[in-house]
């Protein structure tokens, strides 16, 4: 086996204009929508730095700017913390903090999809190995998603996805992997399908936007005709990839949330909190009432 690189890079998309959730949308990028209380591409960036990556890469559009602030240092909020004597908040903030120079933003200037937005970091990337995380994709668990994929990676090398297993039933609701011979931590994938059909499913794994891609995924795009939705997809240039590289799968031992979705947000936000020790007595005790009074009213209808 070849020298295996070492995943140094992480690109995030997040140029979309979330449609779904206006008007909240309307003035504040998606990715800054809170999960309990922290915006949603936080976790994807705590996500990246637990795994070892070092340089982040954002793929913005326009109106992000408040993504770019939120990353960047604020010493006017922190003296004032300072002065107040909330250490605590002053730590938390010097910690999410980047260091300078890791991390790097970068424009897609037309809805092209995400294949075009992961090829819109390619000067950024360069000749490497890179992971991919999806913000709107939440990963809840033990541990972050992203370290389980660079766990398989150092014994395999080539491309590594992360996948979670859905109802046979709900499969052509997502991207699914076929399952191939069993390695540790994974699995070898022996093909992949955006949305099959009823009962035509390899599998139930399905994606869950979690990726390390090798940098001839660069050149692929570069030349990829649309497809779904008139946009260029991942999945059709990481289907011409896996021709000639190999491609394993990592089971997540967690819950990922869509957040993209109004439900999957909403639970995500009840998920993260009744795991805080702050907060999760509190929020369950809230929640069993809301839910015992929701199903008195549908008992008395």
């Amino acid at each position: 086996m070849d020298r295996i690189r070492t995943v140094r890079k992480a690109v995030i998309p997040v140029a979309g204009n979330g449609t779904r959730f206006l008007p909240a949308t309307k003035a504040i990028p998606k990715e800054m929508l809170t999960i309990v209380d922290r915006p949603v591409v936080q976790y994807a960036v705590d996500e990246a730095r637990q795994a070892g990556i070092e340089h982040i890469v954002f793929v913005t559009s326009r109106n992000k700017q408040a993504i770019e602030d939120h990353f960047d240092d604020t010493p006017e909020l922190i003296s004032s913390l300072t002065r107040s004597g909330k250490n605590a908040q002053v730590s938390e903030l010097e910690e999410m903090l980047p260091r300078a120079g890791s991390v790097s933003f970068t424009r897609q200037q037309a809805p092209l999809g995400l294949g075009h937005a992961v090829w819109c970091a390619r000067d950024v990337i360069g000749d490497e190995p890179f992971a991919l995380l999806l913000p709107d994709m939440l990963c809840h668990g033990a541990r972050g998603c992203m370290a389980g994929l660079v766990d398989l990676y150092r014994q395999t090398g080539g491309n590594v996805v992360g996948v979670e297993q859905c109802a046979p039933e709900d499969a052509s609701k997502y991207g699914i992997v076929g399952k191939g011979a069993t390695v540790p931590h994974g699995f070898e994938v022996t093909k992949m399908v955006e949305k099959p059909r009823a009962g035509e499913a390899p599998s139930n794994f399905y994606l869950n936007g979690r990726y390390i891609l090798q940098p001839e995924i660069f050149d692929i795009l570069a030349h990829q005709q649309r497809g779904a939705g008139n946009e260029i997809q991942l999945t059709d240039g990481m289907l011409k990839l896996s021709q000639n590289q190999a491609f394993h799968a990592h089971p997540y031992e967690g819950r990922t949330f869509d957040c993209g979705s109004r439900e999957g947000f909403i639970a995500a936000n009840v998920a993260f909190a009744l795991a805080r020790s702050d907060l999760g007595d509190m929020v369950y005790a809230a929640v069993k009432d809301m839910v015992l009074s929701h199903e008195g009213r549908i008992r008395a209808a």
